[in-house]
């Protein structure tokens, strides 16, 4: 059985677990809050989470392991069979980790841990995002889904990122720099999936712990 290594505060890891839990595949967790970093090591080469434990060995990196999931559970599909699709939806995955998440994991200090952003690091990453934001509201698609009429691993990375930009975004600068878009609305309607359910449910529900392991 799959073995998915990581917490449920984390984006990334809340990420493949959508993913495996839309296609019903069985697997375990292991929450690695505590674990000595020297033992992560041994299983993720930069210590980051998630990793995958397969019968075949270890895997890291989120995109990777949505990959393997999808080659090795390919029903039902979260890649269009199209080549062109398939690619356009990796292409918004792509996009919201390197050019939304990424930038704007900046502000993270600040927004959720009660550091502090420099106010130059601030007008840089606002510069920046506004026009990432811009960029993005040109490949997202909304209708209903993010990257058109199908729920696919596009799908998978926008419920756990966009919140995060939501709400940092919001904390630092006082407003929701993702507001023009319909992301609200299209949360909402995700949030209904009982798999979207679910991983938000655990999120909230692993925090506490989350916290006070960082707090450390």
């Amino acid at each position: 059985m799959l073995k998915l290594c990581g917490f449920a505060a984390s984006n990334y890891y809340n990420k493949v677990k959508l993913v495996l839990l839309e296609k019903d595949v069985p697997f375990e967790e292991c929450v690695t809050l505590g674990t000595p970093k020297t033992e992560i090591l041994t299983k993720s080469p930069l210590g980051k989470v998630p990793y995958l434990e397969t019968e075949d060995g270890t895997l890291a990196e989120s995109q990777v392991l949505v990959n393997y999931i999808e080659a090795r559970y390919p029903q039902p599909a979260l890649l269009p069979a199209d080549p062109f699709r398939a690619a356009k939806v990796q292409e918004l995955v792509m996009f919201m980790e390197l050019h939304l998440e990424l930038v704007v994991r900046e502000l993270y200090g600040e927004a959720f841990f009660g550091g502090k952003v420099s106010e130059s690091a601030k007008e840089r990453v606002r510069k920046q995002l506004d026009k990432n934001i811009a960029a993005f509201a040109q490949l997202a698609k909304f209708s209903p889904y993010v990257a058109g009429d199908e729920f696919t691993l596009a799908d998978c990375a926008a419920v756990c990122h966009l919140p995060l930009a939501m709400s940092a975004t919001k904390k630092v600068y006082g407003e929701d720099l993702l507001a023009a878009l319909p992301v609200k609305d299209y949360l909402k309607r995700l949030g209904e999936r009982p798999a979207v359910a679910k991983i938000n449910a655990d999120r909230i529900a692993s925090m506490p712990a989350f916290m006070a392991s960082f707090a450390k």
